[in-house]
């Protein structure tokens, strides 16, 4: 009887969370469901996730682009922008985080207070003086206002790190120092290889946040062979004509794909980087 019930209740469970993850994933397929469907029938059809007939022309017609930029020029922006962004990010992380987590310096407190603060700060707040600054600069129509204030660390992944850090003991550094070794080796030959998960970690996420930015290249950017994919697929709707939505689900299909693999690919390290940066503050 104990052994019918505990079935019982696994396969409650397995069902409700198929239902769940049903649910939570019937947006994402019917997206890619209408990117198969013709423009006519995309909502008449809404109903169905199966297409009645598979218009592979949505993806043709999508990858053409508009006044002849293809959306492979935007593939090529977002890949760019997303890569020298994460980059600047993730490296300049590591290097506050250990200077948080290892280094003694006046005011050290003070510092990090200031820093975790402006997580604290919308985007909204920033987004105007930035934009008067980097006008300034003459960066409008570039993408350093987009790529250049990553290499100057990112608050979340500064903690997320240092708390990786403060996990190593303290012994090693002693050791390193003994044996010769520099500050500049301790960092580079001891303590990066040891948050390699953490820094995969914040390579995913901030892959994610960059590919996926809107309200950044909608800002400093004006020139269409410049868009990454998040402006491209917002060209594909144009309230004064017809928005031919099954070429946009057929290129937001695509968009979604080098998410899917970044994280397929190392989201073992998601798990690794997070669990070990909480054990111990």
């Amino acid at each position: 009887m104990t052994i019918g019930r505990k079935w019982w209740r696994t396969f409650g469970q397995q069902v409700l969370l198929v239902i769940l993850t049903f649910a939570m994933l019937y947006p994402l397929l019917w997206m890619v469901a209408g990117s198969f469907k013709s423009n006519a029938t995309i909502f008449t059809t809404a109903h169905s996730l199966i297409p009645n007939q598979l218009n592979f022309e949505n993806y043709t017609i999508g990858w053409k682009g508009f006044a002849g930029i293809s959306f492979g020029t935007f593939f090529y922006n977002s890949f760019i922008i997303t890569l020298a962004a994460t980059i600047g990010s993730v490296v300049s992380s590591t290097i506050i985080a250990f200077g948080f987590a290892r280094i003694k310096f006046t005011g050290k407190k003070l510092w990090f207070v200031c820093m975790m603060i402006t997580m604290m700060l919308p985007f909204e707040i920033i987004m105007i003086p930035q934009y008067i600054m980097f006008n300034w600069f003459g960066w409008i129509n570039t993408y350093w206002p987009l790529i250049l204030p990553t290499f100057f660390g990112a608050p979340f992944f500064i903690f997320l790190i240092m708390q990786f850090i403060r996990t190593i003991p303290q012994e090693i550094d002693e050791a390193a120092k003994i044996d010769g070794c520099s500050r500049f080796m301790i960092f580079s030959r001891i303590i990066v290889p040891l948050v390699v998960p953490a820094m995969m970690t914040c390579a995913i996420f901030s892959f994610y946040w960059r590919w996926d930015d809107f309200m950044g290249p909608l800002l400093y950017l004006n020139k269409p062979q410049l868009y990454p994919v998040s402006m491209g697929l917002k060209m594909f709707s144009d309230p004064d004509s017809v928005t031919n939505w099954s070429a946009l689900f057929a290129m937001s299909t695509l968009s979604i794909i080098p998410v899917f693999v970044i994280f397929f690919m190392f989201q073992r390290y998601i798990v690794e980087g997070i669990s070990t940066s909480g054990l111990k503050g």
